[in-house]
């Protein structure tokens, strides 16, 4: 379980190095008691054909920002996360400029952890809303 809030954020850094985290240019800036926040860059490299940010890249920022908040209360030594469920409602269009995901949680059980992500931009107005569904699994030795 990480608990110290700079760790959460190193760790967070160290692991999305040669990911899609990493091809977005996710960046984690915020951890605290329940919830984490990263931030996306909108540019060409998320847009769908008309100039818009992607829905799936808004859905990428949420599955990477709830999987990671659910590392903050588990054992990384003895288990690990998968995304189990997600779903996004897009409400507002966006065509440059920078996308914060804040992942809140919802209910922490002790396999599942349910998260509601806010996906919103620099005037905090709301561009997609999702909820993500997460099972914690006992590592696997390799």
């Amino acid at each position: 379980m990480i608990t110290d809030k700079h760790t959460m954020i190193e760790n967070c850094k160290k692991w999305c190095q040669n990911t899609l985290m990493e091809t977005l240019e996710i960046e984690f800036i915020e951890a605290g008691e329940g919830f984490l926040k990263a931030k996306m860059p909108v540019n060409s490299r998320v847009h769908q054909p008309m100039g818009l940010l992607h829905g799936g890249a808004s859905v990428a920022l949420a599955e990477s920002v709830g999987s990671a908040a659910s590392l903050m209360f588990i054992d990384v030594e003895k288990q690990e996360v998968r995304g189990i469920e997600i779903s996004a409602n897009h409400v507002k269009s966006k065509r440059a400029g920078t996308v914060f995901g804040t992942a809140k949680i919802i209910h922490k059980g002790r396999m599942v952890h349910l998260w509601e992500i806010r996906i919103t931009d620099e005037n905090d107005e709301l561009v997609s809303l999702c909820k993500l569904t997460n099972i914690v699994l006992d590592r696997i030795k390799k």
